[in-house]
């Protein structure tokens, strides 16, 4: 599904709650819903004018929600249905969040993941070599997509409050009239 408006990417984001990286609830200790919060809680303090940045933490993860178990390609389905609403760059944050996962076990080793984090970065293909490493590096969206990576793995605590998807509409219709008017 690709919400054609703020509207419907909000009951998605609503629908999050009580849906979980894993069917079986076997994952990480929080749903889908306190996951976004807290991780678009995290960007909007480490970078307050960066609303696109905040953004892709908020949606980073619906692709759980719109094709439950499919690790390996859940960013790019999250990536693909907020495209025309929210922007590339968005998308391509969305997108990258894996990759980035895969680059920081290979520049960081030993760096700590969750254990869920864990399991998948082998399904996702393993840390980067030194040659995909340096290629990532390149990206212009690469450090965005580290610091969205870092947030991620950071907004995973049991009953932390990072407030209320209601209070992420007006970012939400921010960045999608931001995107409607760079279209004209």
């Amino acid at each position: 599904m690709r919400p054609r408006s703020v509207d419907e990417l909000m009951d998605l984001l609503h629908a999050c709650r009580g849906a979980w990286d894993t069917p079986d609830r076997s994952g990480d200790p929080v749903d889908l819903h306190d996951h976004a919060l807290q991780t678009a809680h995290l960007l909007r303090r480490l970078h307050p004018s960066d609303k696109e940045l905040q953004v892709a933490g908020l949606v980073h993860d619906l692709g759980h929600l719109l094709r439950p178990g499919d690790d390996v390609g859940h960013a790019d389905h999250a990536a693909d249905a907020v495209r025309p609403l929210l922007g590339e760059r968005v998308a391509r944050l969305v997108q990258l969040h894996v990759p980035a996962k895969r680059y920081l076990a290979a520049v960081e080793p030993g760096r700590l993941l969750s254990p869920r984090s864990a399991v998948t970065l082998g399904a996702q293909g393993g840390e980067m070599s030194r040659e995909e490493a340096a290629a990532f590096a390149r990206d212009p969206l690469a450090e965005a997509a580290v610091t969205l990576r870092q947030a991620d793995d950071a907004g995973k605590v049991i009953g932390l409050d990072a407030g209320v998807m209601e209070d992420w509409r007006p970012v939400l219709e921010l960045v999608g009239v931001r995107r409607m008017a760079a279209r004209r």
